[in-house]
């Protein structure tokens, strides 16, 4: 956990919020309430972050009577848009950091810019989208630079190194948090809360890395600095850090000591969001027992996780590994009932989180796993119940039968959907001849000429095939249309019907559909080569987006693309 989220973020938002002015309200089809005629945004600023639910909507409708694209607005909005991000209302904090990106950018005010770029990347982070908090954190990175603020700088780049941490790029979030504890000491951040959350952030990497002995020095030097802070959230997390590495170097008496000082600092001390922080001491003082093979300890410690969680935290990879853990150690215990019971919920929450997770890897959490599974897979194999045994006999062989019975249906399945696939293309073709025979340009029929300009520009470099450059991305592409990377998408979004993302892969799964249909060569190559010759950097990508968009695996369409090319003699 790291404190970035919970603490940076106030802290500057603090100081940008300014001193309210009073407006008229303008001409609204809402009818304002009486009771709230007289009102200043300022208030209704609070009663929308005071209020529940049912009455948000109200006052947001209210609050607009007053819009004006100034930067006290900006900063209302973005007020607004932090507290939903930390109410996980995600489409609320969106769409409030695009209000203060419009305002800025129509006011030429880049710390405006700054901010909501800052939202947008902790947004989309929190939502798993990496990729589009990736490009907010750097565009906002941007920013800081060319202004030579060297805070923003820090603030912006604790983002970046928090979406790259999430995308295993361990190497250059070292190298960014390194930077970043070397500026620190030009900045007011120096030996403060913000110094505390970089040691937090480097100790990140440095646990995923293995490297023990620099998440020991680290959290030493963060402890300290949190003490002399009285920073309890800093003092929980550094301590469960250490805890960890002792965990893994097997020294139980200190993991025990370092866990223990966070369980009595999350029991007799207000900390902020202290869920999961109690998930994790719970998880390893569980696990330091386990491993001790006091199973009873062990259970005790993960039933209390069971206690306090509630429905929507299960979701979550700390909660869905004590689900795991549990049944391991009930396993070991030869507890079969409960065992089964614990394994079969961690299976469902296991699958869930498989299907709705981006691509993010979670390294600790990952090793964990696969050392659980594999000690439940070990105990399961050398039961000796002769029952047990028949049981799983009878259900292999039913497996068996299922799973051929699956795969014939899923033959006949591929078939029709690549006879569909084959005809749909053919009809593409057709249609694109016809197009090249009339020359007929693409009418756009728009009043922005700003709008009609960049899709003219998004026409051109699909004529290009730009799409297929391994650096075709959001930012290159808002670089070559000339705009920026918020208009563009929302640009795409409203004449395309698709995210940016989506729009790419579409392009380049039918440049990849169409070549393997009509170049016996292409067809020859590797998976892999025809990956990199369509813009992706390894085969899985490409494997996963032509299997979403087709619902075949490349594997297959090539083989009987070529066999209808052999039948039909295409070359």
């Amino acid at each position: 956990m790291t404190f970035f989220k919970t603490r940076i973020f106030p802290i500057f938002l603090l100081l940008c919020i300014a001193i309210p002015v009073f407006t008229n309200a303008q001409d609204t089809k809402f009818i304002i309430p009486d009771s709230l005629k007289t009102k200043t945004p300022e208030a209704l600023v609070d009663l929308i972050t005071s209020s529940d639910a049912d009455y948000i909507e109200v006052y947001e409708e209210v609050l607009k009577s007053f819009h004006k694209n100034d930067s006290v607005s900006a900063k209302f909005y973005l007020r607004l848009g932090f507290h939903f991000y930390r109410k996980e209302d995600f489409k609320r904090s969106i769409k409030y950091a695009n209000k203060v990106y419009k305002i800025g950018d129509e006011l030429n005010d880049k710390n405006l810019s700054f901010w909501s770029y800052i939202l947008n990347g902790a947004t989309f982070l929190r939502e798993g989208k990496h990729q589009n908090s990736f490009n907010n954190y750097h565009e906002a990175v941007s920013i800081a630079k060319k202004e030579e603020n060297s805070e923003n700088i820090i603030i912006a780049n604790s983002g970046l190194v928090l979406v790259l941490h999430k995308m295993n790029r361990l190497d250059k979030a070292l190298e960014i948090s390194k930077e970043m504890l070397r500026a620190i000491d030009k900045t007011s951040f120096k030996n403060g809360i913000d110094h505390v959350s970089i040691l937090t952030n480097i100790n990140e990497v440095y646990l995923d890395k293995e490297q023990y002995d620099s998440v020991l020095y680290y959290s030493n030097k963060g402890i300290e600095l949190s003490r002399s802070l009285d920073f309890k959230e800093g003092l929980v997390d550094l301590y469960i850090k250490k805890g960890i590495v002792y965990y893994y170097k097997k020294d139980f008496s200190q993991a025990f000591d370092n866990l223990h000082k966070a369980k009595d600092i999350l029991e007799h001390h207000e900390v902020a969001n202290n869920l999961f922080p109690r998930v994790k001491v719970n998880y390893y003082m569980a696990a330091c027992y386990c491993e001790q093979q006091n199973y009873e300890k062990a259970i005790s410690y993960l039933c209390n996780t069971m206690d306090f969680i509630k429905e929507e935290d299960l979701g979550k990879l700390p909660v869905i590994q004590s689900h795991l853990l549990l049944a391991n150690c009930y396993l070991k215990k030869k507890a079969y009932e409960q065992a089964h019971y614990w394994e079969n919920l961690y299976v469902q929450l296991n699958n869930r989180y498989q299907e709705e997770k981006d691509k993010t890897v979670d390294t600790i959490y990952e090793r964990e796993t696969e050392k659980y599974e594999e000690e439940i897979a070990k105990l399961k194999s050398k039961g000796s119940i002769t029952t047990y045994v028949l049981m799983v006999m009878i259900a292999v062989f039913l497996g068996l039968l299922l799973i051929g019975y699956k795969y014939y249906k899923k033959q006949q399945t591929n078939k029709i959907v690549f006879s569909k696939l084959v005809e749909k293309i053919n009809h593409l073709e057709v249609e694109n001849k016809i197009k090249n025979t009339k020359n007929k340009k693409t009418s756009i029929f728009i009043d922005d000429d700003k709008v009609t300009a960049v899709l003219k520009g998004l026409e051109k470099l699909e004529h290009q095939e730009y799409f297929l450059k391994p650096e075709c991305n959001l930012s290159t592409t808002a670089k070559k249309v000339k705009t920026n990377t918020t208009y563009l998408t929302k640009i795409i979004h409203t004449h395309k019907g698709k995210n940016f993302n989506e729009y790419i892969t579409d392009l380049r799964i039918e440049y990849a559909l169409q070549r393997l249909k009509n170049d016996k060569k292409f067809r020859a190559f590797s998976v892999k080569s025809i990956a990199a010759e369509v813009g992706y950097k390894s085969d899985d990508a490409f494997a996963k987006r032509f299997k979403a968009k087709t619902g075949l695996n490349p594997s297959y369409y090539i083989r009987n693309i070529e066999k209808l090319a052999q039948k039909n003699h295409i070359t």
